[in-house]
C-alpha cells in the first residue's frame, strides 16, 4: 500500500510539471491505461508473477494520481475570467469570505461572488483603497454582503529564476481573479450571511480586534495574534528576518506542531475526565476517547486559525492518525504517514507545489526514522535533542533547493523557542481568545519578548546562516540520500560515508561566464526595472525595481532572493539610473541586504539615497568607463555639465560590450536625452540588445535612436496591464521595423541575455519553465 501511495504522489507531482493541460482526450487515455494496469495487477497478484503485479500496481497508482490532478485542474481552470472582461468595470454582488487584511490605506479580502453583470470566477481577491483625503477604505467584515463596481484581471505574478510562483499560490486557494474596487457606488447590503465558516471568520476578526486594542503597539503583538488565529500580517519584517536566520519561522506559522499540541492537550484533558468517571470507561475505551477529543480540539484550533492550506494539511494528517487509533488497529507509523499523504493529495493535488508540504512530511518521516524501530528507545530531553538535530540535518537538502539557505543556529534557537511557544506563549494566547483577561495577553507578549531577545542575539551572528546558490537536482538527490544514510542507527556499515554524498551539495558553486563574456538578466519586477549583469568575477545590478506598497519592494521580494539563488554575496557595483520609484524603489532593501562596493547614480539633490550611500556614491557621467574580465562598461549619459528639466532625461545610460556584441540599457530617457546621445556619437550606441527607453513609452525610442542602435532584440521591462499601456504600439512597430525581435517581461518573465562566447542567446523564464496555469 505504501508503495502505491508513493506512486500516486509521484503521478500528482508529475502532472504539476506540465506546460499545458492534456485536454479531456488525454485524461481519458490516461484513465484507460490506468484501468488496464489495474486489471493486470488484479490478475497477477498472488501468483508467480508477483513482481510484475507490484510494478503494474504502481503504474496504475501513478496514472491514478496523474488523472486525479488533471481532472481537478480542468475543473478549477474552467472557472476563469474571460480575457475580454479584464480591466473593464463589472458590477457584482458577493459575500466577504475570509478575514480581511489591512493594506495601509486600504483593505484586501476574498469575495465569494453571487451575482455579476459579466462572467466572473466564483472567488476573487479584491483590494479596496481609500481615496484622497480618506485615511482608509470602509470597514469590511466576514459574512457581509456587498455590491461593488470592480475591475478584475486574470491571475498574474512575477516569473523569475527560483522565484515565488504567485499564480500557483492563487490556483491552490481557488482564487481565479484579482482586482480592485472602483470608487463610488459601493453598497453594503442588509444582513450577514448565515454560514458556520463565516461565523468562525467573524469570531477571528473580533479576537484580532481585541488583541490589537489590548496590546496596542507592543512589539510582539503580531506574534501573539499569529499564534492564536493564524493572522501573520502584523509580524514586522525585522522579526521575520530573525525567524529565518534562526530557523524558527515554522513556530509562528500555524502548522502540524501547533495543531498536534492542541490535540495532545485535548486528549489529555479527555483522559483525565474518563479516568474520573468509570461509566465512561465502560462505554468508550480511554484511548479512543482521547483520540476523538484530540481530533475535535485540533479541528477547533484549525478553524480558529482560518483553515488555511497549511493548516488543512496538518489537520488531515492528524485526522488519519486519530482514525487509526479509534479503529483500534496498531498501524505502523510509516503506513499512517502514507495514508496522510494520500488524504492530503486527494483534497489538494496542488500541495506538492508548496514548500511546507515537503518540509512537513519530511520532518515527520525523520521523526519516525529516528525514534521508531529501536529496542530501547530514548525518552525525555535526549530524544528531543536527537530529533531536533536529525530534523536540522535531514532538511538541509530541501532547504537549499527551496530557499538556498539553512540556519546553523537552528538547534540552539529551537531548544528554547519550541518549548516556550508550545507550552507558554501559544497556550496563553489561546486562553485569551476565550477568557477576557488582558493579563494573559500581556504575559504572552512579555514571554515572546524574552524569546525574541535570545533569537535576536543568535541571528546577529555572521555565522547564523549558511547561504549558497540553488543546487542542481542531482546534487540534491545525492545529498538527500547522504543524510538518510547518516540517520540510520549506529552500527550501520559505512554510515559516515553519507558525508561524502552531502559535501558536494554544500560545496557546489554555479558556473559563471568565461572571461570576455557576460550574462545579463532583466528581472520581472512589474512596472519598473532591475537588471543583473554578471562577468567572470564581477556582478553589477542596474536599478532595483519599484516599491510594492508601504512595507515592501522589489529589492526585498525579487532582487535579493534572485541574487541569493545565483550565489551572489557581493555586488561590485549598483547603478541607480535615476531617482524615480520604479527604478530606485528597491535600492534601500538591496543596500541593506547585500554588500555593495560602489553606487553609480543620477539622483536629484536631496534624494534619500544620497544620504544612505554616503562615500560609496559616484555620479553617472558620460565618458566614465571601466573593464571587468574583458567586458567593457561605458556610461554614455548624462554629460554631467547640467541637469535637464525632466528627471527622466538625466538618467544613466550604460553600454556593456564584448567582442561579440553589446547591451544598451537606456533607463527612462526621452526624446531630448536621445538627441543628446546621438549628438555625442551615434556609433557608440550600436548594440545587439537594447532595453527599451522608458519601458516603451511613446515619448522615447525616436526613429533616429532606432536607426543608430539597430539591435537584434529589444526588451520591454513592463508590468502586466500597466496603467501607462507600455509598450506603446508605435514604439513596438518602430523597433520591429528596425529588425529587433521584441521580448517583454510581463508575458515572458525574466529575460536572460548571454554574450559569453557562444553568440547572442536570449531566453525567457516562462518559456524555460512553463506551467499549465500560467496565464490562465
Amino acid at each position: 500500500m505504501r508503495t502505491a501511495i508513493l506512486a500516486f504522489a509521484l503521478g500528482v507531482w508529475s502532472f504539476q510539471q506540465l506546460a499545458e493541460l492534456p485536454g479531456r482526450n488525454g485524461l481519458h487515455l490516461c484513465m484507460l491505461l490506468m484501468t488496464l494496469a489495474g486489471l493486470g495487477w488484479f490478475l497477477l497478484r498472488g501468483g508467480t508473477a508477483a513482481r510484475a503485479a507490484v510494478l503494474l500496481g504502481c503504474v496504475a497508482a501513478a496514472l491514478a494520481g496523474w488523472s486525479w490532478a488533471g481532472w481537478r485542474a480542468e475543473w478549477r481552470l474552467n472557472d476563469a475570467l474571460p480575457m475580454q472582461y479584464e480591466g473593464v468595470d463589472i458590477l457584482l454582488t458577493g459575500v466577504v469570505a475570509e478575514l480581511p487584511q489591512p493594506l495601509g490605506n486600504g483593505v484586501r479580502f476574498v469575495l465569494a461572488v453571487e451575482q455579476a453583470a459579466h462572467p466572473v470566477p466564483r472567488r476573487v481577491q479584491l483590494s479596496w483603497y481609500g481615496g484622497r483625503g480618506e485615511e482608509a477604505a470602509p470597514h469590511v467584515a466576514p459574512g457581509e454582503r456587498w455590491r461593488f463596481t470592480v475591475r478584475l484581471k486574470r491571475p498574474h505574478g512575477f516569473s523569475n529564476p527560483h522565484g515565488f510562483d504567485y499564480e500557483a499560490w492563487l490556483l491552490e486557494r481557488g482564487i481565479r481573479a484579482t482586482g480592485y474596487v472602483r470608487a463610488g457606488g459601493q453598497q453594503r447590503l442588509a444582513g450577514q450571511v448565515a454560514c458556520p465558516m463565516l461565523w468562525v471568520q467573524r469570531q477571528r476578526e473580533r479576537i484580532r480586534a481585541r488583541f490589537a486594542a489590548t496590546l496596542g503597539e507592543a512589539p510582539q503583538a503580531g506574534i501573539v495574534t499569529a499564534l492564536a488565529i493564524g493572522d501573520q500580517r502584523a509580524i514586522a519584517a525585522e522579526q521575520w528576518q530573525v525567524f529565518r536566520r534562526t530557523g524558527v519561522n515554522h513556530l509562528v506559522a500555524i502548522s502540524g506542531l501547533h495543531v498536534s499540541l492542541v490535540a495532545v492537550f485535548a486528549g489529555l484533558l479527555a483522559g483525565l475526565l474518563w479516568r474520573r468517571v468509570p461509566g465512561l470507561l465502560l462505554r468508550v475505551p480511554l484511548r479512543r476517547a482521547a483520540a476523538l477529543a484530540g481530533l475535535l480540539g485540533a479541528t477547533a484550533y484549525a478553524l480558529l486559525a482560518g483553515l488555511g492550506i497549511p493548516v488543512q494539511r496538518a489537520l488531515i494528517m492528524l485526522a488519519v492518525v486519530a482514525l487509526a487509533m479509534v479503529s483500534g488497529r496498531e498501524a505502523a507509523g510509516s503506513r499512517v504517514l502514507a495514508l496522510a499523504l494520500l488524504a492530503v493529495l486527494l483534497v489538494d493535488p496542488w500541495a506538492v507545489l508548496a514548500a511546507g508540504f515537503w518540509l512537513s512530511f519530511a520532518a515527520v518521516a525523520v521523526i519516525l526514522l529516528v525514534l521508531g524501530g529501536r529496542i530501547a528507545p530514548q525518552g525525555g530531553w535526549r530524544a528531543a535533542l536527537r530529533v531536533q538535530l536529525a530534523i536540522t540535518l535531514a532538511l538541509v537538502p530541501a532547504l537549499l533547493v527551496l530557499f538556498q539557505a539553512f540556519s546553523l543556529v537552528s538547534p540552539l534557537a529551537n531548544a528554547l523557542a519550541i518549548p516556550l511557544v508550545s507550552f507558554v506563549i501559544a497556550p496563553l494566547a489561546l486562553a485569551a481568545t476565550v477568557l477576557p483577561i488582558d493579563a494573559l495577553l500581556h504575559l504572552a507578549d512579555w514571554c515572546a519578548g524574552w524569546m525574541m531577545r535570545w533569537l535576536g542575539w543568535l541571528a546577529a551572528s555572521p555565522l547564523a546562516v549558511w547561504q549558497q546558490a540553488a543546487p542542481p537536482g542531482a546534487l540534491v538527490l545525492a545529498g538527500g540520500a547522504g543524510v538518510l544514510w547518516l540517520l540510520l542507527p549506529r552500527g550501520t556499515p559505512g554510515r559516515l560515508a553519507g558525508v561524502l554524498a552531502v559535501l558536494p551539495l554544500l560545496l557546489w558553486t554555479p558556473a559563471r561566464p568565461p572571461a570576455g563574456g557576460f550574462v545579463a538578466t532583466v528581472l520581472d519586477v512589474g512596472q519598473g526595472q532591475a537588471i543583473h549583469v554578471q562577468t567572470a568575477r564581477h556582478d553589477l545590478l542596474i536599478d532595483a525595481g519599484p516599491p510594492y506598497g508601504p512595507t515592501t519592494d522589489a529589492g526585498a521580494r525579487v532582487v535579493l532572493p534572485y541574487l541569493n539563488a545565483q550565489g551572489v554575496r557581493r555586488l561590485d557595483a549598483l547603478m541607480v539610473t535615476h531617482g524615480d520609484a520604479d527604478h530606485a524603489g528597491g535600492a534601500q532593501s538591496v543596500l541593506d541586504g547585500v554588500e555593495v562596493g560602489v553606487v553609480y547614480a543620477s539622483l536629484a539633490p536631496g534624494h534619500a539615497l544620497r544620504e544612505r550611500t554616503g562615500d560609496a556614491l559616484r555620479p553617472c557621467v558620460a565618458g566614465d568607463a571601466w573593464a571587468w574580465d574583458g567586458v567593457r562598461f561605458a556610461v554614455l549619459h548624462p554629460d554631467g555639465a547640467r541637469r535637464l528639466r525632466k528627471e527622466n532625461d538625466n538618467a544613466c545610460v550604460l553600454r556593456v560590450a564584448t567582442a561579440e556584441g553589446a547591451l544598451l540599457v537606456t533607463s527612462d530617457i526621452e526624446a531630448l536625452a536621445e538627441r543628446e546621445l546621438l549628438a555625442r556619437g551615434a556609433a557608440a550606441l550600436a548594440g545587439s540588445v537594447v532595453v527599451a527607453p522608458h519601458h516603451g513609452s511613446r515619448s522615447s525610442s525616436t526613429a533616429a535612436l532606432v536607426d543608430a542602435v539597430r539591435p537584434a532584440a529589444v526588451i520591454y521591462s513592463v508590468g502586466y496591464r500597466n496603467p501607462f499601456r507600455h509598450p506603446h504600439p508605435e514604439v513596438w512597430a518602430r523597433w520591429s521595423a528596425g529588425g529587433a525581435r521584441a521580448w517583454r517581461t510581463d508575458s515572458q518573465g525574466a529575460i536572460r541575455i548571454a554574450l559569453d562566447g557562444g553568440g547572442l542567446r536570449i531566453a525567457a523564464q516562462r518559456e524555460l519553465r512553463p506551467r499549465y496555469w500560467h496565464g490562465r
